[in-house]
């Protein structure tokens, strides 16, 4: 876990699950909604290694966007 890609992704996962914890219900479903955010950020850390950085940077803005919106949602 090296590159600027490993770090941000696992950095929003973490946040995400701090997140899931902190300020939601903690419901089965809401966890299952939060599961898509998890998923963009593992398959942008693997774009942004592999070069395609502005892919990568969208990803990550598209699932912080999600889990902001599903934690707000499920408070």
């Amino acid at each position: 876990m090296g590159t600027f890609f490993d770090l941000v992704t696992v950095g929003c996962f973490i946040a995400v699950v701090i997140g899931f914890f902190v300020w939601t219900d903690r419901e089965p479903r809401t966890l299952l909604h939060l599961l898509l955010p998890g998923i963009l950020f593992a398959v942008a850390n693997q774009l942004g290694n592999t070069g395609s950085t502005i892919f990568a940077l969208i990803l990550i803005a598209a699932g912080i966007g999600y889990s902001v919106m599903i934690i707000r949602a499920h408070t």
